[in-house]
């Protein structure tokens, strides 16, 4: 159990900075059980200054759980479109139809019944009590986990159950009986912004009685498994037109890029797209387009194509340029898109 000095240190030093240094966001004004939820996991994977205006547009368009669950997941796919990581947007969307069909459209403050709705894990769990309903609750993210890393210089690998574990339960030593979600808060935003992978320990308020900088150690902590290995992907990507229309499709099932929209591709080795059954002229290369998704790093070689006739594809839709501005493009085809119709205003109203 930690000594009462060392957490009437913590409490009071960090509750002090907090209150002076603590960024301002939408999502910490007025906190609602669901603002929470939406905030978090938007949260996930993406920093907080890119996630403020997707955050502003979601509660714009989905102010309610009752209105996100009755969106249709095209509509929740496009309102994320340029986030990433998908599967969050169809989590949500999931989640709050659950909400909705068992808790009367209410997220309820008690984990066992929070545990029930789809996405939500320990740590967002943590958050939607502590933030939300004002509960002593510990919301553990990787911020929290370095923090505690470095304050008491755990050496063991943090993504090891028995670690996590471990700092699970010092975080819940540490919450106090009076606002203890103010110091969860503060724990997080001291490992956004201060306790980051290369340290500002000058300026941490718990400098004087962390372990790792004592021994000198914090740069090291702390200690994970090695990455996965990122993986390059290489595609031919056909952009085909007729007149008006392009042909694209949307994929499905449990890809990471379900219900997302894509041009045709292929691997490197196809050169041509023979799988369109009708004629095709080919007019010009586009310059390459680089993105990354998961473990994945792509490099995207589009060419466009110009077919004779309109031809049906089983797996693909023809859509013209105004209506592909209101699909989700997954992030490598949607730079394509702008490319096209940034460099070529006129792109369906002219032949190449």
């Amino acid at each position: 159990m930690e000594s009462f000095n060392k957490r009437e240190f913590i409490h009071k030093n960090l509750k002090h900075w907090f209150e002076e240094e603590k960024r301002i966001f939408p999502w910490r004004i007025h906190p609602t059980p669901y603002g929470v939820w939406v905030s978090e996991v938007m949260l996930q994977q993406t920093r907080a200054i890119v996630v403020i205006p997707y955050f502003e547009r979601w509660m714009q368009c989905f102010p309610t759980i009752q209105s996100l669950a009755g969106a249709s997941i095209d509509e929740v796919i496009k309102m994320w479109e340029g986030l990433g990581y998908y599967a969050r947007a169809r989590s949500l969307h999931e989640g709050a139809q659950y909400v909705v069909s068992h808790y009367e459209g209410e997220l309820p403050s008690d984990p066992e019944l929070l545990k029930n709705v789809k996405g939500l894990g320990p740590y967002t769990i943590g958050a939607i009590r502590s933030f939300a309903f004002h509960q002593k609750a510990a919301a553990v993210d990787g911020n929290v986990i370095r923090v505690i890393a470095r304050l008491y210089c755990y050496e063991e690998e943090v993504d090891r159950p028995s670690a996590q574990k471990l700092i699970r339960k010092k975080v819940e030593e540490l919450l106090p009986d009076t606002e203890p979600w103010v110091i969860m808060e503060a724990l997080i935003e001291l490992g956004a912004t201060i306790c980051v992978k290369t340290p500002q320990c000058e300026k941490c308020p718990m400098q004087e009685i962390c372990e790792a900088d004592r021994r000198g150690k914090a740069e090291q902590l702390p200690r994970k498994k090695r990455k996965e290995q990122t993986i390059l992907l290489q595609r031919s990507v056909f952009v085909i037109y007729h007149q008006r229309e392009f042909l694209i499709q949307r994929q499905e099932g449990k890809k990471v890029m379900a219900g997302l929209y894509e041009f045709p591709y292929f691997d490197m080795e196809t050169t041509a797209p023979s799988f369109y059954p009708g004629k095709l002229h080919k007019k010009q290369k586009c310059k390459e387009v680089k993105h990354t998704f998961t473990h994945y790093r792509a490099r995207l070689f589009p060419t466009i194509w110009e077919a004779e006739e309109k031809k049906e594809v089983e797996g693909f839709l023809w859509a013209s340029a105004e209506k592909m501005k209101t699909f989700p493009f997954s992030s490598g085809h949607r730079k394509i898109y702008q490319e096209l119709m940034e460099e070529h205003a006129n792109l369906t109203y002219r032949k190449f």
